[in-house]
């Protein structure tokens, strides 16, 4: 087993800006999604304990108060959630209202959502304002109602992910498109990761041109903390069973939240029930279960003190779940003391509030994104204490004896790519300008940086994407397969620049035209390789480094942006806390599942192959054990056998000519 290398680190200013509250009550998340508040149709992207919930209650009180709105409904995807919007006294902090939800209209009480159903319909037809139920209670409310029901009506929707484009399969989906159509609803979207784990988008493109969209970055939350100064995200890979190697990465001393595998996935040892006991063995010696909590104490082997575990994993007796998720939502966001360790497997994700939590351990590979960041979201709430956050995910090493080494080499890569997204996310944002001749504005301007031959956003199309969408381009991007393989270095660089990136630029935005494209392509590549990389100031100077080189910031042109794979040094981390074979397997894995070449790869790759033989006075050998050679190689059989087939077409069609 190798020590733990982070991919990401970040470290925050601890401003104190994004937790300060101004006259009304109001973070600057707030403010911001406040100044639309006379949108029709409003999308918020934040991220966790930005405030989502209480925005949307400033929001919702000005449209009942002064929009002519007469009713809101809240919908949650968890009962567990609709805490987060329940009466708020928000007068006591200077606004013109206070939130008031009766308990009637809490629907996220115990029962079926089905059974619900009455209720919803009986608030519509009442006379008070305020309603809170599950995505499940809306859908099956919306089977009884007619479109123009939601006349009047804000809705409004929490982890809005949970939405799909595809209209068919998702009944949230198909339910906001008819209400939207149908009736003159105002909507308001929140979530905290706007993407799916699958590859299916939230909202159509015309679906999402009606919304206006408020973001606010983590960077601008982390870093207006004022007590967490830093955050880690990193991997542990092992060999065997997890329960063996999950004490070399498991810190007793740290509030932790331990998410075990899935029972189908290849790191379960199919037992979840025997997998906490062996968590619990590597503590210590239970000393007592209490009975109204089930709060379990544990004696740990160590040095004697006592750990409070909260086992969310056992569901063969309800009441005693309920009970803890009772104490866990009484308790634990405002006393410290109340739990030391949480286990849970798909519980303890999104809307879960634990902020003294400071270590997210997840065992096994995360299919999806929102998943990944839902989990990290548990450990970035601001606290008292909490100075470091730590996410570690804890993979299996692909075994060459094994049957399954592609997927789990496929598994690798895509935990590497959920972190080079999440060090996407969470780094600072910066400015790109084009750097003219003669320029005499100051190039050290905070957070702008001016690039010869950049093409700067002509359209308000692509400055929108620019300013509210383009970290979920990037996890578009990286959730690509094929794009996963060229991240890890098994296609040029400039080859994953300028053409696997664009490709999936045009297939995500099909109403760009080509000249966009390319300002949205240079974007994202410049966006990459400077948040990956690292910045120096040296005296006046900035200094930053791009492939293991570092270069004055006032000297960097596009095309050396271009040369340069902007997610590579995730990889290179990778390959330094795995042995060498494993390292050999995954290199042999992705070589075996290289990607095919398409015209547009090919052609962008023969200025290369020309450089290249006129370097080494010969063509390259496809039978080399240098995998760059290797590539060339194969990209000139590629062009010499389109040549052929463009000749022979040409043939077939002089004939049918002359014939």
């Amino acid at each position: 087993m190798n020590k733990l290398l982070n991919v990401v680190d970040v470290t925050y200013a601890q401003t104190g800006a994004s937790v300060k509250i101004d006259a009304l009550g109001m973070r600057e998340m707030q403010q911001r999604v406040f100044a639309q508040r006379d949108a029709q149709h409003l999308l918020v992207k934040a991220p966790p304990a930005s405030g989502k919930s209480r925005a949307l209650m400033f929001v919702a009180l000005d449209k009942l108060y002064n929009q002519g709105r007469k009713k809101v409904i809240v919908a949650v995807p968890e009962r567990s959630i609709g805490a987060s919007f329940s009466s708020t006294s928000l007068t006591k902090f200077g606004f013109f209202a206070d939130w008031e939800v009766k308990s009637e209209h809490n629907l996220c009480d115990p029962g079926s959502s089905q059974g619900k159903v009455g209720a919803f319909v009986e608030f519509l037809e009442g006379p008070d304002a305020s309603l809170i139920c599950t995505h499940a209670t809306l859908r099956f409310a919306f089977e009884k109602l007619a479109p123009e029901a939601f006349n009047g009506t804000v809705l409004a929707i929490d982890e809005f992910h949970h939405v799909s484009a595809d209209t068919e399969a998702n009944r949230l989906g198909a339910l906001l498109r008819e209400v939207m159509n149908g009736s003159d609803v105002h909507i308001v979207a929140m979530t905290g990761s706007y993407f799916r784990g699958d590859s299916v988008p939230v909202l159509s493109a015309e679906d999402e041109a009606r919304f206006t969209p408020v973001t606010f970055n983590y960077y601008d939350q982390l870093n207006g903390y004022e007590h967490l100064k830093s955050l880690g995200i990193g991997h542990h890979f092992y060999q065997g069973r997890y329960t063996d190697a999950i004490g070399e990465v498991f810190d007793l001393d740290k509030k932790t939240i331990i998410h075990i595998p899935n029972v189908n996935s290849g790191e379960s040892t199919k037992d979840k029930i025997e997998e906490v006991g062996f968590i619990i063995d590597s503590i210590g010696h239970v000393e007592s279960t209490d009975p109204d909590t089930g709060i379990i104490s544990i004696r740990r082997a160590d040095n004697g003190a006592i750990v409070r575990v909260a086992d969310l994993v056992d569901d063969t007796e309800q009441k005693k779940r309920a009970d803890i998720l009772h104490y866990l939502s009484t308790f634990a966001s405002k006393d410290s003391d109340a739990v030391d360790v949480i286990l849970a497997l798909g519980m303890a994700k999104e809307g879960f509030d634990w902020p003294f939590a400071e270590h997210a351990l997840t065992v096994g590979y995360r299919a999806s994104l929102t998943e990944v960041i839902q989990i990290i979201g548990r450990v970035t709430r601001d606290s008292p204490g909490k100075e470091h956050a730590q996410f570690t995910n804890l993979i299996a090493e692909p075994d060459a004896s094994q049957g399954e080494v592609k997927v789990s080499v496929n598994n690798m890569l895509k935990a590497i790519t959920a972190s080079l997204l999440m060090e996407q996310v969470l780094a600072q944002n910066f400015t790109f300008k084009t750097k003219r001749t003669g320029d005499d504005d100051d190039p050290k301007a905070p957070g702008v940086i001016k690039i010869k031959g950049f093409k700067e956003p002509s359209s308000d199309r692509v400055k929108q994407i620019v300013e509210t969408d383009l970290n979920d381009l990037k996890a578009t991007i990286l959730q690509d397969d094929t794009f996963a393989r060229a991240a890890a270095g098994s296609v040029d660089p400039e080859t994953t620049n300028k053409v696997l990136i664009p490709k999936i630029i045009r297939e995500r935005y099909p109403d760009l035209d080509e000249s966009q494209v390319e300002e949205l392509r240079q974007q994202v590549v410049v966006d990459s390789v400077i948040k990956n990389g690292e910045v120096r100031e040296v005296g006046d100077k900035r200094f930053i480094k791009m492939a293991e080189k570092f270069v004055n910031i006032d000297d960097i042109n596009i095309n050396l942006i271009d040369s340069v794979n902007p997610f590579q040094r995730a990889f290179e981390v990778m390959s330094k806390s795995v042995t060498p074979s494993v390292l050999r397997i995954i290199s042999d894995a992705i070589t075996a599942t290289r990607v095919e070449f398409t015209d547009e790869e090919a052609f962008a790759l023969f200025p290369k192959i020309q450089a290249w033989a006129k370097v080494n006075g010969r063509k390259p050998d496809v039978r080399t054990e240098d995998p760059t050679e290797k590539r060339y190689a194969e990209a000139l059989l590629y062009l010499q056998r389109r040549k052929q087939q463009h000749l022979a077409e040409q043939r077939a069609a002089q004939m049918e000519d002359e014939a």
